[in-house]
């Protein structure tokens, strides 16, 4: 390798290296925005672990975290944003890249 190459290790976002950040983040990639149960539910993990998790992406900006009401229930919506969508993008290549050294 020359001096100028980087490992594409260096494009790996440390904020998604928690396995449960990293599946927050990729359940909404798939969508534009999604249930906050429906979340808990598919990446099986309790309300208070999700809480915590949407709390810190949406403190860098990755998530946007609405709420409102579907009849008389309160609801909360996750949703990435156009950064997050980006930073998510970017690491799954650097993922790529690393595995098809």
């Amino acid at each position: 390798m020359s001096a100028v190459s980087r490992h594409p290790r260096h494009e790996l976002v440390p904020l998604l290296s928690s396995p449960v950040r990293l599946s927050i983040v990729a359940a909404l990639a798939a969508v534009d925005r999604a249930e906050f149960g429906a979340v808990r539910d598919l990446v099986d993990i309790s309300d208070s672990v999700l809480s915590k998790q949407a709390a810190t992406l949406e403190g860098a900006g990755w998530v946007a975290v609405s709420k409102g009401r579907v009849g008389r229930r309160p609801r909360t919506w996750l949703a990435l944003t156009d950064e997050g969508r980006s930073v998510y993008r970017r690491h799954l290549a650097a993922l790529r890249a690393i595995a098809g050294l």
